[in-house]
């Protein structure tokens, strides 16, 4: 059986105690949580944190130095009002806005999506497909 989805993906950071709190506030109001970390000493090379939901976690950071080109990264949402959360989250957090929450149409005509600069620089995004 082949499966067409991605089962993880790591980002890059330079400051990883920074970028570890930021995400971790950022992404509670999707119900996202820090669920693993692993220190350089097992990995190898670098540190790890591994955030997600249910016990599994597929959106690592690595404190592996500032990642270039930036990034840019959806987090899927139920709901506007998640990703309307998000982006108060993200904000508060120390990102910096690059599109308040509203409808995008030239995705879609229920395209709902939040974007925020992370603290180096990656654009994240919270998006919502379902009509209001």
């Amino acid at each position: 059986m082949t499966h067409h989805a991605i089962d993880h993906m790591s980002l890059s950071v330079e400051d990883f105690a920074r970028a570890k709190d930021f995400y971790g506030k950022a992404l509670a109001p999707l119900g996202w949580t820090l669920i693993m970390e692993v220190p350089a000493e097992l990995t190898g090379t670098v540190d790890g944190a591994g955030f997600g939901v249910g016990g599994k976690p597929f959106f690592w950071l690595a404190g592996g130095g500032r990642q270039t080109p930036h990034a840019h990264i959806a987090f899927g949402c139920e709901t506007r009002a998640e990703v309307d959360a998000f982006y108060k989250a993200a904000m508060a957090a120390g990102g910096k806005d690059n599109g308040p929450p509203g409808i995008r149409e030239m995705y879609h005509p229920n395209y709902y999506g939040a974007f925020v600069w992370d603290p180096e620089g990656h654009n994240i995004e919270a998006v919502c497909h379902a009509p209001e």
